[in-house]
């Protein structure tokens, strides 16, 4: 298949690592650069910027047979929909955070019940394992890696113990691949902050609400 990838050279990077050996992975950093004929050889698309941009999905229009898979770690269909009226694609929502594009199983959601066909259908041609998650802001796994990253930072910053220490804690005990500061610092800490803001405002739950010395982190970097 031809994947057509619109978004940062990390997300780039991580469609490529997963897909590359089996499918054509074309790449650019917006719409703006798309090609014609990218554009028309394109199978499917992962576009890791719609739900920051929902006025996008008007582009693709111009192709109405074209599946597209857009990042919606940091958001849902509901929300999309506020900005945006039904487009005429099919839509899956992935979870496209840094570190997690690229693994074995696709995570993704949907808008309705109707689509679980044509997303099995889509990840057969894209040879990969799925699992449909509950279509909410944070998805499923996102929420939970962000979660313990700010647990963690609490208990740095009631000095129980440091960043290193935490780390190998969290990897003998639960068998983690990565520490939470580990994990923070390849997906961002600026997402995982927007991530836990997003979850918050959600669902107004006190776990997810901001160790301040992971604000503090944040606003050293914007």
């Amino acid at each position: 298949m031809n994947i057509l990838v619109v978004g940062s050279p990390i997300n780039q990077e991580e469609i490529i690592s997963k897909f590359g050996e089996k499918h054509q992975i074309i790449t650019f950093n917006d719409l703006t650069e798309i090609t014609e004929e990218a554009f028309f050889k394109a199978d499917v698309v992962f576009d890791f910027f719609i739900a920051e941009e929902p006025e996008a999905l008007q582009f693709y229009e111009q192709r109405p047979d074209l599946t597209i898979f857009t990042n919606m770690a940091m958001s849902s269909f509901g929300n999309l929909k506020i900005f945006q009226n039904q487009t005429q694609n099919t839509v899956f929502g992935f979870n496209g955070l840094p570190t997690f594009a690229g693994r074995e199983i696709l995570e993704c959601s949907i808008e309705n019940e109707l689509d679980k066909e044509k997303l099995s259908l889509m990840c057969g041609k894209l040879e990969t394992d799925f699992d449909i998650v509950e279509d909410r802001v944070g998805m499923v796994t996102p929420r939970v890696i962000c979660m313990i990253i700010n647990e963690a930072f609490y208990t740095l910053q009631e000095g129980t113990a440091e960043k290193e220490d935490i780390d190998l804690g969290m990897k003998l005990g639960t068998n983690y691949p990565n520490g939470p500061f580990e994990w923070a610092e390849k997906i961002g800490i600026k997402n995982v902050y927007e991530l836990l803001e997003s979850v918050y405002e959600d669902t107004k739950e006190e776990r997810y609400k901001i160790c301040p010395r992971l604000k503090k982190e944040y606003l050293a970097l914007v």
